[in-house]
């Protein structure tokens, strides 16, 4: 399974590198030319490939969006249909809207299955997984299966949370937003 991360940020970066470590070929890409990310993908996540969002996209089986919420608004949702996409961006500060991140991320990605992960837990917490205990949400079963597929090969030990407007649980102003450790699985 190909993956593309799209954010070279804090997030991303480390996404990369356990995904790398657990074999999967992966493209990072930030919100520019390649180019500019080369340096820090070369130290940060050695191995993944800097690309552009849409070849990173339209190669990738699964992609990760660890982006800032404000930049989601630039993405094309076509480069996105039948691909599984997880949503690992929050508002920040979190926003007073009906929604949660996920589910604007799906209305927006027509024809992309959409999972909640990996957006509870500080960048700075994923190395090592060592078996730490994340959240995802998500309406597509076989969604969920592939994504905490992944979520294990990586190091996580993945808990299934409802769907993604129960993805909420997992975002900023939740009482559950930053808790899910190795105690909890």
């Amino acid at each position: 399974m190909k993956v593309a991360v799209l954010g070279a940020g804090h997030v991303g970066p480390v996404i990369a590198r356990l995904a790398l470590a657990a074999g999967y070929p992966v493209a990072i890409a930030g919100s520019g030319d390649p180019a500019r990310i080369e340096m820090i993908t070369s130290f940060l996540a050695p191995g993944a490939v800097p690309r552009s969002a849409a070849d990173a996209v339209a190669d990738a089986d699964l992609v990760v969006l660890a982006i800032p919420w404000h930049r989601f608004a630039t993405v094309d949702p076509a480069l996105f249909a039948g691909k599984v996409v997880v949503d690992a961006m929050n508002h920040w500060p979190p926003a007073a809207e009906p929604l949660g991140t996920s589910e604007e991320v799906a209305r927006r990605l027509v024809g992309a299955q959409v999972v909640k992960t990996l957006n509870h837990i500080a960048y700075q917490d994923m190395e090592p997984p060592s078996g730490r205990a994340v959240g995802l949400a998500g309406d597509s079963p076989a969604a969920l299966d592939v994504v905490a597929e992944f979520l294990s090969r990586i190091g996580f030990e993945p808990v299934r949370v409802g769907s993604l407007a129960d993805g909420r649980l997992l975002e900023p102003g939740s009482p559950v937003f930053g808790t899910f450790t190795k105690e909890l699985s």
